[in-house]
């Protein structure tokens, strides 16, 4: 029997929402035939994470969940976040996010800006002729950089340090290299490119010196361009196909450019991610997988979009516990049920896009869809 042990952390608002989702996702894997003749198991585990930790526990992550998380074969995270706790309370529920990436070292914050289907082109806010066939991976050092350097707060003055050691910036860039093969595949190795501030800052100077240095090094076959962060903003939105391949970031970049990113699919509702603490394939790699979105306190309840979470689930099939033909599946039937109608599609969609689904009839429509491509599958 193949057992996977999955701690799952609802969070605030909509990320039980967005979670159970993925859970129903998860458990038709497991329930159809295709599933059952692999022996497919998720053993899952619930905790309270963030404001509902804080309510409960009055700390939004207790050391018991971090272990807990150590010992899993990975983490499905929903979201964090209330109004309740300003940014100047003693006790807030952000903090607890990066406290635990860095508790099980997951460096390396896979970000995929890809239509989840064909019929969404016409919902991106760009053109349907800019915005058509984008492909790009942002990927993101998520352990260390400003969010986690020396800071200072005075009632005049504060200061965050943002600062790399070169061998943190090396190892996200053979992480971007794994990532350049495989999402290139048959073709050859996509483009990296490699974003900073170089012009201006010390930290980007080594962040490019040291980049470019493994790559002559480690992977010269690959293709890699430097790329100032602040023209990166234009060429993101005005051309968006000329950054297909993988966009290497610093923690900071890489959170700011990933928001701007699924403004080009429509919706964060489409931002799925990955947060992985080794290279798949070189030992165990513990994974954190959440959609890119907040915990949205103004959105009605049922309301949220679930297919970042979805699609975030097939990342940790993907990448924690390599069922790649069912990740595969589980993308095929996210695309079915977003797709045109005149396509073959379900059209069922969530009200950020236009439509009228709510989150449990979007999850439930995945479900059908998923029932169809796995009755297909030949194992």
């Amino acid at each position: 029997m193949s057992q996977f042990n999955i701690l799952v952390l609802g969070g605030d608002h909509v990320g039980p929402e967005v979670v159970n989702e993925a859970v129903k996702v998860l458990r038709a894997v497991e329930a159809h035939p295709a599933g059952v003749k692999k022996n497919i198991r998720f053993n899952m585990e619930f905790e309270l994470f963030g404001g509902q930790s804080i309510e409960v526990h009055g700390i939004p992550l207790r050391p018991e969940v971090i272990e807990k998380a150590k010992k899993s074969d990975a983490v499905l995270f929903g979201a964090i976040g209330s109004p309740k706790y300003s940014v100047h309370a003693k006790v807030r529920p952000e903090g607890c996010v990066r406290e635990l990436r860095k508790a099980l070292d997951c460096w390396a914050n896979i970000r995929p800006c890809k239509f989840a289907s064909p019929g969404l082109v016409k919902c991106s806010p760009i053109k349907e002729s800019i915005a058509k066939g984008t492909d790009f991976i942002i990927l993101r050092e998520n352990v260390g950089g400003v969010y986690f350097g020396e800071r200072e707060e005075k009632p005049d003055y504060a200061h965050d340090v943002w600062g790399y050691h070169r061998w943190e910036i090396e190892r996200i860039s053979r992480m971007a290299a794994y990532l350049s093969r495989r999402h290139g595949g048959a073709a050859g190795p996509s483009k990296i490119t490699s974003i900073d501030k170089a012009n201006v800052l010390s930290v980007s100077k080594l962040w490019r010196e040291a980049v470019g240095t493994i790559h002559d090094a480690e992977f010269p076959d690959i293709p890699l361009v430097n790329q100032l962060a602040d023209s990166l903003a234009l060429i993101m939105i005005k051309n968006p196909r000329s950054l297909n391949g993988i966009l290497l970031c610093d923690n900071l970049f890489g959170d700011l450019f990933s928001d701007e990113a699924a403004a080009i699919v429509g919706s964060l509702g489409f931002s799925p991610s990955a947060c992985l603490s080794k290279i798949p394939g070189e030992g165990r790699a513990i994974g954190i997988y959440e959609p890119s979105h907040g915990s949205a306190p103004d959105l009605a309840p049922n309301k949220v979009n679930p297919i970042a979470t979805i699609q975030s689930a097939a990342m940790m099939l993907r990448y924690s516990f390599e069922l790649e033909t069912l990740a595969d599946a589980i993308d095929q039937a996210v695309s079915i049920a977003l797709d045109d109608k005149a396509a073959g599609g379900l059209e069922v969609r969530t009200g950020d896009i236009g439509g009228t689904a709510s989150t449990t009839e979007m999850g439930d429509a995945v479900i059908q869809a998923l029932n169809q491509v796995l009755d297909k599958l030949d194992f």
